[in-house]
Protein backbone atom coordinates (compact mmCIF):
# COMPACT_ATOMS: atom_id res chain seq x y z
CA UNK A 1 0.00 0.00 0.00
CA UNK A 2 1.18 3.61 -0.70
CA UNK A 3 2.57 5.37 1.85
CA UNK A 4 0.79 8.46 0.51
CA UNK A 5 -3.17 8.47 0.04
CA UNK A 6 -5.11 10.29 -2.66
CA UNK A 7 -4.28 14.00 -2.90
CA UNK A 8 -6.94 15.91 -1.05
CA UNK A 9 -6.35 19.95 -2.13
CA UNK A 10 -6.90 21.89 1.29
CA UNK A 11 -6.72 19.27 3.35
CA UNK A 12 -4.40 17.49 5.97
CA UNK A 13 -2.47 14.29 4.51
CA UNK A 14 -3.17 12.14 8.19
CA UNK A 15 -6.05 11.95 9.93
CA UNK A 16 -6.92 14.32 12.31
CA UNK A 17 -8.87 12.65 14.56
CA UNK A 18 -6.70 10.56 15.63
CA UNK A 19 -3.57 12.14 17.96
CA UNK A 20 -0.82 9.88 16.14
CA UNK A 21 -2.43 11.29 13.27
CA UNK A 22 -2.18 14.98 14.39
CA UNK A 23 1.13 14.35 15.70
CA UNK A 24 2.26 13.19 12.09
CA UNK A 25 0.65 16.60 10.55
CA UNK A 26 2.47 19.10 12.96
CA UNK A 27 5.85 17.22 12.74
CA UNK A 28 5.48 18.19 8.81
CA UNK A 29 3.76 21.40 10.00
CA UNK A 30 7.33 22.42 12.03
CA UNK A 31 9.83 20.44 9.60
CA UNK A 32 12.82 23.00 9.47
CA UNK A 33 13.84 21.87 6.10
CA UNK A 34 11.44 23.85 4.32
CA UNK A 35 13.04 26.71 5.71
CA UNK A 36 15.44 26.03 2.71
CA UNK A 37 13.45 25.62 0.14
CA UNK A 38 14.27 28.14 -3.15
CA UNK A 39 12.13 30.41 -4.53
CA UNK A 40 12.06 28.38 -7.87
CA UNK A 41 11.25 25.52 -5.77
CA UNK A 42 8.40 27.14 -3.92
CA UNK A 43 7.11 28.45 -7.50
CA UNK A 44 6.66 25.40 -9.07
CA UNK A 45 4.76 23.83 -5.88
CA UNK A 46 2.69 26.67 -6.18
CA UNK A 47 2.17 26.21 -9.95
CA UNK A 48 1.89 22.11 -9.40
CA UNK A 49 -1.26 23.14 -7.14
CA UNK A 50 -2.57 25.64 -9.39
CA UNK A 51 -3.02 23.25 -12.34
CA UNK A 52 -4.56 20.38 -10.04
CA UNK A 53 -7.29 22.74 -8.91
CA UNK A 54 -7.47 23.78 -12.96
CA UNK A 55 -7.27 19.88 -13.99
CA UNK A 56 -4.83 20.25 -16.45
CA UNK A 57 -1.93 18.44 -14.48
CA UNK A 58 0.92 16.82 -16.47
CA UNK A 59 0.95 13.25 -17.01
CA UNK A 60 3.21 11.27 -14.56
CA UNK A 61 2.60 13.57 -11.24
CA UNK A 62 1.90 11.94 -7.90
CA UNK A 63 0.24 12.13 -5.01
CA UNK A 64 3.83 12.57 -2.92
CA UNK A 65 4.53 15.22 -5.25
CA UNK A 66 1.15 16.95 -4.83
CA UNK A 67 1.72 16.42 -0.64
CA UNK A 68 4.93 17.71 -1.10
CA UNK A 69 3.85 21.18 -2.99
CA UNK A 70 0.75 21.64 -0.18
CA UNK A 71 3.37 21.26 2.72
CA UNK A 72 6.59 23.95 0.55
CA UNK A 73 3.28 26.54 0.08
CA UNK A 74 1.16 26.06 3.30
CA UNK A 75 5.15 26.58 4.99
CA UNK A 76 5.69 29.31 3.34
CA UNK A 77 3.16 31.28 2.16
CA UNK A 78 0.21 32.68 4.59
CA UNK A 79 -3.21 30.83 3.13
CA UNK A 80 -5.59 34.35 3.57
CA UNK A 81 -2.70 37.49 2.47
CA UNK A 82 -0.78 35.25 -0.22
CA UNK A 83 2.20 36.66 1.15
CA UNK A 84 5.22 34.91 2.33
CA UNK A 85 5.97 35.01 6.42
CA UNK A 86 9.03 36.10 7.42
CA UNK A 87 11.85 32.84 8.17
CA UNK A 88 11.87 33.07 11.96
CA UNK A 89 8.20 33.69 12.14
CA UNK A 90 6.78 30.67 10.34
CA UNK A 91 5.82 27.50 12.10
CA UNK A 92 9.16 25.67 10.70
CA UNK A 93 11.47 27.89 12.22
CA UNK A 94 9.66 28.09 16.08
CA UNK A 95 12.00 25.10 17.15
CA UNK A 96 15.45 26.69 14.76
CA UNK A 97 14.70 30.08 16.10
CA UNK A 98 13.41 29.51 19.64
CA UNK A 99 15.24 27.63 20.84
CA UNK A 100 18.38 29.76 22.35
CA UNK A 101 15.48 32.12 23.74
CA UNK A 102 14.80 28.89 25.55
CA UNK A 103 18.85 28.36 26.20
CA UNK A 104 18.69 31.71 27.76
CA UNK A 105 15.79 31.60 29.47
CA UNK A 106 17.21 28.33 31.36
CA UNK A 107 20.36 29.67 31.97
CA UNK A 108 21.79 29.89 35.58
CA UNK A 109 22.69 32.69 37.63
CA UNK A 110 20.28 35.11 35.98
CA UNK A 111 20.36 38.45 37.00
CA UNK A 112 16.91 40.21 36.89
CA UNK A 113 18.57 42.28 33.80
CA UNK A 114 19.09 38.87 32.08
CA UNK A 115 15.51 37.36 33.55
CA UNK A 116 13.69 40.65 32.08
CA UNK A 117 15.92 40.75 29.31
CA UNK A 118 15.17 36.72 28.07
CA UNK A 119 10.75 36.70 29.40
CA UNK A 120 10.79 40.23 26.99
CA UNK A 121 12.83 38.36 24.12
CA UNK A 122 10.30 34.98 24.46
CA UNK A 123 7.05 37.11 24.43
CA UNK A 124 8.04 39.13 21.67
CA UNK A 125 9.29 36.18 19.23
CA UNK A 126 5.86 34.29 20.13
CA UNK A 127 4.26 37.45 19.65
CA UNK A 128 5.79 37.81 16.22
CA UNK A 129 4.76 34.24 15.04
CA UNK A 130 1.46 34.35 16.70
CA UNK A 131 0.76 37.89 14.38
CA UNK A 132 2.41 36.47 11.23
CA UNK A 133 0.54 33.09 11.23
CA UNK A 134 -2.95 35.00 12.28
CA UNK A 135 -6.12 34.65 10.74
CA UNK A 136 -6.18 37.19 7.94
CA UNK A 137 -9.64 36.10 6.86
CA UNK A 138 -11.21 38.01 10.22
CA UNK A 139 -9.75 41.04 10.37
CA UNK A 140 -8.38 42.02 14.03
CA UNK A 141 -6.78 45.32 15.28
CA UNK A 142 -3.40 45.73 15.72
CA UNK A 143 -4.55 46.75 19.38
CA UNK A 144 -5.57 43.43 20.47
CA UNK A 145 -2.18 42.09 19.49
CA UNK A 146 -0.80 44.62 21.32
CA UNK A 147 -2.63 43.98 24.17
CA UNK A 148 -2.48 40.29 24.39
CA UNK A 149 1.64 41.26 24.01
CA UNK A 150 1.70 43.99 26.31
CA UNK A 151 -0.35 41.30 29.03
CA UNK A 152 1.88 38.44 28.32
CA UNK A 153 4.96 40.37 28.65
CA UNK A 154 4.30 42.04 32.04
CA UNK A 155 3.02 38.31 33.65
CA UNK A 156 5.73 36.79 32.61
CA UNK A 157 8.63 39.33 33.84
CA UNK A 158 6.64 40.09 36.97
CA UNK A 159 6.28 37.04 37.80
CA UNK A 160 10.11 35.32 36.90
CA UNK A 161 11.53 38.74 38.78
CA UNK A 162 9.27 38.01 42.07
CA UNK A 163 9.98 34.28 42.43
CA UNK A 164 13.93 35.26 41.86
CA UNK A 165 13.18 37.70 44.88
CA UNK A 166 11.14 35.45 46.94
CA UNK A 167 14.22 32.54 45.99
CA UNK A 168 17.19 34.57 46.75
CA UNK A 169 15.86 35.82 50.15
CA UNK A 170 14.44 32.52 51.53
CA UNK A 171 16.80 31.27 54.01
CA UNK A 172 15.30 27.58 53.97
CA UNK A 173 17.58 26.80 50.87
CA UNK A 174 21.10 25.53 50.36
CA UNK A 175 23.11 27.66 47.53
CA UNK A 176 23.12 24.44 45.45
CA UNK A 177 19.47 23.57 46.02
CA UNK A 178 18.56 27.56 45.30
CA UNK A 179 20.11 27.24 42.06
CA UNK A 180 18.33 24.31 41.28
CA UNK A 181 14.92 26.20 42.06
CA UNK A 182 15.69 29.13 40.15
CA UNK A 183 16.45 27.00 37.33
CA UNK A 184 12.52 26.48 37.13
CA UNK A 185 11.64 29.67 37.47
CA UNK A 186 10.72 30.06 33.91
CA UNK A 187 8.09 27.39 33.75
CA UNK A 188 5.39 29.17 35.67
CA UNK A 189 6.41 32.83 34.55
CA UNK A 190 6.39 31.46 30.89
CA UNK A 191 2.45 29.59 31.18
CA UNK A 192 0.87 32.08 33.12
CA UNK A 193 2.50 34.65 30.10
CA UNK A 194 0.69 31.94 27.93
CA UNK A 195 -2.48 32.27 29.48
CA UNK A 196 -2.87 35.87 29.94
CA UNK A 197 -2.15 36.18 26.07
CA UNK A 198 -4.88 33.56 25.41
CA UNK A 199 -7.59 35.62 27.78
CA UNK A 200 -6.64 38.92 26.23
CA UNK A 201 -6.71 38.18 23.04
CA UNK A 202 -9.90 35.96 22.74
CA UNK A 203 -11.80 37.17 25.52
CA UNK A 204 -14.67 38.82 23.51
CA UNK A 205 -15.31 35.17 22.01
CA UNK A 206 -17.13 34.41 25.64
CA UNK A 207 -19.65 37.29 24.83
CA UNK A 208 -19.70 36.59 21.27
CA UNK A 209 -19.66 32.93 20.82
CA UNK A 210 -17.69 31.42 18.04
CA UNK A 211 -18.37 29.71 15.01
CA UNK A 212 -20.15 26.15 14.89
CA UNK A 213 -19.94 24.00 11.83
CA UNK A 214 -21.88 20.85 10.31
CA UNK A 215 -20.64 17.93 9.26
CA UNK A 216 -19.88 19.56 5.94
CA UNK A 217 -18.42 22.20 7.05
CA UNK A 218 -21.00 24.87 6.69
CA UNK A 219 -21.53 27.26 9.98
CA UNK A 220 -25.00 27.12 11.08
CA UNK A 221 -24.57 29.59 14.53
CA UNK A 222 -22.59 30.55 16.92
CA UNK A 223 -22.02 29.69 20.41
CA UNK A 224 -20.76 30.96 23.75
CA UNK A 225 -20.53 27.20 24.86
CA UNK A 226 -18.04 26.17 21.81
CA UNK A 227 -15.81 29.34 23.15
CA UNK A 228 -15.77 28.48 26.31
CA UNK A 229 -14.85 24.87 25.68
CA UNK A 230 -12.12 26.54 22.63
CA UNK A 231 -10.97 28.74 25.22
CA UNK A 232 -10.21 26.22 28.04
CA UNK A 233 -8.18 23.73 25.99
CA UNK A 234 -6.40 26.72 24.35
CA UNK A 235 -4.98 27.88 27.47
CA UNK A 236 -4.05 23.72 28.90
CA UNK A 237 -2.62 23.09 25.56
CA UNK A 238 -0.18 26.72 25.91
CA UNK A 239 -0.14 26.08 29.52
CA UNK A 240 1.59 22.20 28.85
CA UNK A 241 3.44 23.29 25.90
CA UNK A 242 6.67 24.56 27.92
CA UNK A 243 6.23 22.31 30.02
CA UNK A 244 8.50 19.82 29.03
CA UNK A 245 10.67 22.14 26.94
CA UNK A 246 11.45 24.36 30.70
CA UNK A 247 11.20 21.71 32.93
CA UNK A 248 12.80 18.38 31.27
CA UNK A 249 16.49 19.97 30.46
CA UNK A 250 16.63 21.77 34.43
CA UNK A 251 16.21 18.00 35.47
CA UNK A 252 18.52 16.29 32.72
CA UNK A 253 21.19 18.73 33.27
CA UNK A 254 21.46 18.64 36.86
CA UNK A 255 22.20 15.26 36.29
CA UNK A 256 24.69 15.10 33.42
CA UNK A 257 26.58 18.29 35.34
CA UNK A 258 27.75 15.81 37.81
CA UNK A 259 29.54 13.64 35.16
CA UNK A 260 33.16 13.47 35.79
CA UNK A 261 34.16 14.57 31.78
CA UNK A 262 31.39 17.65 32.64
CA UNK A 263 32.81 18.55 36.14
CA UNK A 264 36.72 18.71 34.68
CA UNK A 265 35.32 20.98 31.31
CA UNK A 266 32.87 23.47 32.38
CA UNK A 267 33.42 24.94 28.53
CA UNK A 268 30.74 21.40 27.00
CA UNK A 269 28.21 22.68 29.58
CA UNK A 270 26.59 25.26 27.08
CA UNK A 271 26.69 23.67 24.34
CA UNK A 272 25.36 20.14 25.94
CA UNK A 273 22.91 22.66 27.44
CA UNK A 274 21.66 23.72 24.33
CA UNK A 275 21.66 20.36 22.93
CA UNK A 276 19.03 19.15 25.51
CA UNK A 277 17.06 22.20 24.96
CA UNK A 278 16.83 21.46 21.29
CA UNK A 279 15.77 18.21 21.86
CA UNK A 280 13.51 18.48 24.59
CA UNK A 281 12.03 21.78 22.16
CA UNK A 282 11.65 19.39 19.49
CA UNK A 283 9.81 16.92 20.70
CA UNK A 284 7.68 18.70 23.39
CA UNK A 285 6.03 21.13 20.65
CA UNK A 286 4.55 18.76 18.22
CA UNK A 287 3.57 16.63 21.05
CA UNK A 288 1.76 19.14 22.76
CA UNK A 289 -0.20 20.51 19.70
CA UNK A 290 -1.36 17.57 18.74
CA UNK A 291 -3.52 17.10 22.26
CA UNK A 292 -6.32 18.98 20.70
CA UNK A 293 -7.72 18.64 17.44
CA UNK A 294 -7.75 22.08 15.46
CA UNK A 295 -11.90 21.29 14.54
CA UNK A 296 -13.71 19.64 17.98
CA UNK A 297 -16.92 17.68 18.50
CA UNK A 298 -19.21 18.87 20.82
CA UNK A 299 -23.01 17.60 21.40
CA UNK A 300 -24.66 21.53 21.57
CA UNK A 301 -28.13 21.86 20.91
CA UNK A 302 -29.75 18.40 20.79
CA UNK A 303 -31.19 19.78 17.10
CA UNK A 304 -28.00 19.84 15.85
CA UNK A 305 -25.62 16.55 15.65
CA UNK A 306 -22.28 16.41 16.75
CA UNK A 307 -21.13 19.78 15.18
CA UNK A 308 -17.25 21.04 14.50
CA UNK A 309 -16.60 23.81 16.99
CA UNK A 310 -13.61 25.79 15.29
CA UNK A 311 -11.09 26.18 17.71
Amino acid sequence: MSEYETFQHGKPRFDQNTFSGRFRHFLDVIDPSTLFVSEKRLQESVELLDRFKQGTLPPGVTDAQLWQAQKIKQAIIHPDTGEKILMPFRMSGFIPFGTPVVVGLLLPNQTLVSTIFWQGLNQSHNACVNYSNRNASKPAPASKFFQGYLGAVTSAVSIAVGLNVLIQKSSRFSPTTRLLVQRFIPFPAVATANVCNVVLMRHSELSEGISVLDDNGNVVGTSKVAAKHALLETALTRVVMPMPILMLPPIIMAALEKLPLLQRRRRLVLPVHSLVCLAAFGLALPLAISLFPQMSQSLLPPFIEAMQVEI
